[in-house]
């Protein structure tokens, strides 16, 4: 099966899509000393990074912001106007922006859902874009963006920002260097708590929310929520959000995906999990979390001769129920985010942004890697040169470390209904090829579980198909249902065109 690259995915894009050679974007020539005229989108939250960041450079002012939440914009104009001296133009709707000749870059962090098209718009625009992760919601969205950047010219910067920090840079070149000899198997770790985000329910929208923009490519609900927090726990709602293997996840995939040296999407995935244990903690067995994305979700990815695996766990995490991951990380309580590389000498353990460590085999540090990089100076970097092999993380590896997420959740979502035993799940999780021990994996899954007051007879864990992919394509040639599942329905006005359509 033929395996998909940069050249390829572009060599597809201009065969099938004419347009993009058609219209070449005349690049605007940018003088080292030029202000680049920045508008942010979405700066509620993480938003509120891009802000500072931008603002601590002197080669760029805060030009817009772009929020469809009145009062949440305000407030960051009139905190951007005292550290900068100008107050920015706010609006809601970021075609506004787009559409002004001072801004030279567009920066989002909206929700998941808008993060794609939001992107093309800025580039079909003529600006630069910085798109927080997951690049994309859906798979074909990413190629999207992939095939915007190179019919406009424009740099496209994705916000994994660990390929700008030096820990991970020569962590990464000792890896492929021989440092660890063979390196077969990466194991990327959210295992992060979150708690429920409150009983499904009918909802007010804040009323100073645009709640028709807010909902842009996604279709419009009218006008009710099923969360209690408008802001954020959208992540954990599959029409918006990606669950954490798309929200937290992006890092730990893309370093994984970076350590093994691959450059293409995996050739299979299966993935399994649940949204579990609620109804223990709230000590209600009828209790009904309006979330809808796993919170236990592993999924095995077959690369040919590499294996990765993508652990997320979203309850307590005081107990790893594996000692050899508490003794990697040098702990049995908290949270464990990171990625582990399995090689023939030992091993490799990204531990944090700034941090990784090298073990041997009997688990003693052999190594460490440390020091932080500056993901945003980076792309402004590559603007002002238009040099884009300057980014640290284009839209390409962007667009593969998303679709990870992307992968294991099309298989959830089509094996939710298919409830499974541990027995079950043990047979078929044994015909998996790869380089894990697919079934001490589970063991350790189900453990967690259970230690969590889960009772897996009344609750058991959901079974996805095994699937093929064709990463030339992006398609399951073996299942039309999760082939539909690499797009999605747009509303009208919000359609985020096809890679050979931008």
């Amino acid at each position: 099966m033929k395996k998909l690259n940069r050249r390829s995915f572009l060599e597809r894009s201009l065969v099938t899509g004419a347009g993009i050679v058609a219209a070449p974007y005349i690049l605007k020539s940018a003088s080292p000393n030029e202000t680049l005229g920045v508008a942010v989108a979405g700066v509620g939250g993480r938003g509120n990074s891009h802000l500072g960041a931008f603002m601590a450079d002197a080669r760029t002012e805060v030009r817009y912001i772009v929020d469809v939440d009145e009062k949440i914009a305000a407030n960051r104009a009139y905190e951007v106007e005292k550290k900068q001296g100008r107050k920015p133009k706010v609006v809601a709707d970021m075609r506004e922006a787009l559409d002004s000749k001072d801004v030279d870059v567009f920066s989002t962090a909206t929700p998941n859902h808008w993060h794609a098209l939001a992107g093309v718009w800025a580039m079909q625009a003529g600006k630069d874009a910085y798109i927080e992760k997951p690049i994309s919601h859906e798979i074909a969205e990413g190629s999207a963006l992939v095939a915007a950047a190179d019919k406009y010219g424009r740099m496209c910067q994705v916000g994994t920002q660990c390929r700008s920090n030096p820990a991970l840079i020569n962590a990464m070149k000792f890896l492929h260097e021989g440092g660890l000899g063979e390196v077969k198997l990466a194991r990327g770790l959210c295992y992060k708590r979150r708690a429920s985000i409150g009983p499904l329910g009918d909802y007010k929208i804040p009323a100073e929310v645009d709640f028709n923009i807010w909902s842009g490519p996604a279709s419009y609900t009218d006008p009710k929520l099923t969360r209690e927090r408008f802001h954020y726990d959208w992540h954990w709602q599959r029409h918006y959000g990606n669950g954490d293997s798309g929200n937290q996840g992006p890092h730990q995939a893309d370093i994984a995906r970076w350590g093994l040296g691959v450059n293409s999407h995996p050739l299979s995935v299966i993935a399994y999990g649940g949204r579990l244990g609620y109804q223990a903690e709230r000590k209600n067995p009828n209790y009904v979390d309006a979330g809808d994305t796993a919170n236990t979700e592993i999924a095995i990815y077959d690369y040919g001769d590499k294996t990765m695996v993508f652990e997320t766990r979203g309850l307590s995490v005081d107990n790893s129920a594996d000692e050899e991951l508490n003794k990697l990380f040098q702990s049995t309580k908290g949270n464990k985010i990171g990625v582990v590389f399995y090689g023939s000498e030992g091993y490799l353990v990204q531990k944090s942004y700034s941090h990784c460590v090298v073990y041997d085999k009997q688990f003693n540090v052999v190594k460490e890697f440390k020091g932080d990089g500056d993901h945003f100076r980076n792309f402004i970097d590559a603007c002002l040169s238009r040099d884009k092999s300057k980014l640290a993380s284009d839209a390409w590896e962007g667009h593969l470390s998303a679709a990870i997420a992307h992968l294991a959740n099309i298989s959830y979502y089509l094996g939710e209904k298919n409830t499974v035993s541990p027995a079950e799940a043990k047979k078929v999780l044994s015909g998996i090829k790869g380089f894990d021990d697919n079934e001490a994996t589970l063991e350790r899954s189900l453990r967690h579980l259970t230690d969590n007051g889960v009772d897996l007879a009344m609750y058991p864990i959901s079974m996805g198909p095994f699937l093929k992919f064709d990463p030339a394509r992006e398609v399951f040639p073996d299942s039309p249902e999760a082939t539909a599942l690499v797009t999605r329905p747009y509303r009208d006005g919000f359609v985020c065109p096809t890679a050979d359509k931008v």
